[in-house]
């Protein structure tokens, strides 16, 4: 053990030192906490301010399509193709809007021209509101009166409220949830990725210039192994506190300005006559932040720290192995794909697993060692059962503990191997050798 811990410390040390392990560590919370800015920002901003010209010849959309704080619509009488032309040839009109003479009951052959893609949110806007429109003719033609029909719609927020096992209760949303759940996945990925190959590297560079045969001398191949592995981890870790710590310091002085003064803020959008709807964004995004300060961030945390350690242990070895096989980091490229794939199946998989968060698939995933620490970490902000995670959490102990027995066995043989062709056939045989 003393000789890992010399390992440990000399592995520590060195990358702790480095100018990029400062910078890094430096940016990390503030290039965060920009972010968070930022969503906060586009949160309560309107947009690029749009002009859409309007050909209607059906007369049941004059006037009745309403322009908003980042689209205006002009309605005009002139010819479709001269008006394309028009387009093309100017950068102050976004798009053309062509609405032919329709039958309400079936109501086709709208058209959008825009010399660019106007994007989802901007083509679903328009298809409601138009939809709309034709419901309130077909609803006028039927005889309805319009107060009437004013007075039958409705408009409906459902809040959702998380009950627990004692019937306590707990405002809850899915979308912060889900931001919260995406940050922690990706960042646990890019954690294990980018030490996962930090220890491949080093492993692959110190057997290349011969070092290692002087290291070999006084530890055996387990000791040097285990030794880099956990010294890389000890600088992920560190990296990492003060990352949450400089982070959460930074985050809680921006929410604490915005969260403490809701009402002056809301004054003064109402003295500089702002719209409303870019008032009720603002006052969307202090909601969001006020449930987002709701979520167990110690549990976030810690289970961080515990899945962090667990996959960069699990994948930390596998790819030491792989360095300890190869001669040159090219070499190693034939390798790397089967034992991250996992890790990057795990990412592909969120979008599945947000839909469906308790579902059978999401629980499996969030079981197996492989993908546990990327999937778990989506799932953690939905309120998982405790057993679920202490199963989890369990079963990737274990799956480290297989890996770098396996690793270690790989990397006995091949730390010494020079000039050796590798391939999968000759892991096994590594694998299995008696020495």
């Amino acid at each position: 053990m003393h000789k890992i811990g010399l390992i440990i410390a000399r592995e520590y040390i060195a990358r702790v030192k480095k100018k990029s392990f400062i910078i890094m560590t430096i940016l990390g919370p503030i290039l965060f906490a920009g972010m968070m800015a930022l969503v906060f920002w586009s949160a309560t901003r309107s947009g690029d301010q749009k002009l859409i010209q309007v050909i209607d010849e059906s007369g049941y959309f004059k006037n009745q399509i309403e322009s908003t704080e980042a689209i205006t619509y002009q309605f005009i009488a002139a010819d479709v193709e001269q008006t394309k032309q028009s387009l093309l040839q100017s950068d102050a009109i976004f798009g053309l809007l062509h609405i032919p003479k329709i039958n309400l009951n079936q109501p086709e052959g709208i058209k959008f021209y825009s010399t660019q893609n106007p994007g989802i949110a901007l083509e679903g806007g328009i298809e409601k509101r138009i939809k709309g429109i034709i419901e309130d003719e077909k609803l006028a033609h039927s005889g309805l009166d319009q107060a009437l029909i004013d007075n039958l719609r409705a408009k409906v927020d459902i809040q959702t409220i998380n009950l627990s096992d004692t019937g306590d209760e707990s405002e809850s949303n899915s979308g912060v949830a889900f931001g919260v759940g995406y940050v922690s996945s990706f960042l646990l990925y890019m954690f294990i990725f980018i030490y996962g190959m930090q220890i491949m590297r080093g492993v692959t560079q110190e057997k290349t210039s011969r070092i290692i045969e002087v290291m070999i001398a006084s530890v055996r191949p387990f000791q040097l192994m285990m030794g880099k592995i956990l010294g890389i981890a000890a600088v992920g870790l560190t990296q990492f506190v003060l990352w949450a710590v400089m982070t959460t310091a930074l985050t809680s002085v921006t929410s604490s300005m915005i969260l403490d003064q809701p009402t002056p803020a809301e004054q003064a959008l109402n003295e500089a006559g702002a719209d409303t709807a870019q008032m009720e964004a603002q006052k969307k995004a202090f909601d969001i932040m006020s449930i987002t300060n709701k979520i167990d961030i110690p549990l976030i945390l810690t289970s961080f720290l515990i899945y962090f350690l667990g996959g960069y242990l699990l994948y930390g070895a596998l790819l030491a192995a792989i360095g300890s096989a190869v001669d040159s980091e090219a070499d190693s490229q034939q390798f790397m794909l089967p034992i991250t794939l996992p890790l990057i199946f795990s990412m592909m998989m969120i979008s599945i697993v947000i839909q469906e968060p308790h579902g059978s698939m999401a629980f499996w995933l969030s079981i197996i060692p492989f993908t546990s620490p990327v999937i778990m970490m989506m799932r953690l902000p939905f309120d998982v059962p405790m057993w679920e995670l202490a199963l989890s959490i369990g079963l990737l102990i274990l799956g480290f503990c297989a890996t770098t027995w396996m690793a270690g066995r790989i990397y006995r043989i091949g730390i010494f191997m020079h000039g050796t062709k590798v391939n999968y056939k000759t892991l096994v045989k590594w694998f299995v050798m008696k020495i």
